[in-house]
């Protein structure tokens, strides 16, 4: 059996505005749309699709999702951009092997993670 990542779907109340935050603050890229209320973006290969709710879905719908993880040469600029751009920082701190990490508030209340790349 052959397994492979499609997507990753974030929903929000405002998909516009959430796509805008993956990409400035994240480098995403929009890449197209996601049926007619949404967006499809690339973060970094990973495949990310910002919608609302979906009208025609019958199952339980959520908004947001737990965190993103992303790895990084230059933690120390991208804690100073999030400061400058006034968003939550909800922790920093030191995991295994010694790598700092810190985790913000994106849209809707999803967590993101900035990990240290090992030198």
């Amino acid at each position: 059996m052959a397994l492979q990542l499609n997507h990753v779907h974030l929903k929000t109340r405002d998909p516009e505005k959430t796509a805008q935050f993956y990409v400035d603050t994240l480098g995403a890229q929009i890449v197209g749309k996601a049926g007619t209320n949404g967006y499809r973006l690339d973060l970094h290969g990973l495949s990310l699709n910002v919608t609302t709710f979906l009208e025609s879905q019958t199952r339980e719908q959520k908004y947001g999702m737990e965190h993103i993880a992303i790895d990084t040469d230059e933690l120390d600029n991208l804690v100073e951009k999030l400061k400058a751009q006034n968003i939550h920082i909800l922790e920093q701190t030191t995991i295994s092997g010694g790598r700092r990490v810190c985790f913000f508030e994106g849209p809707d209340g999803v967590q993101l993670e900035f990990i240290e790349m090992k030198s």
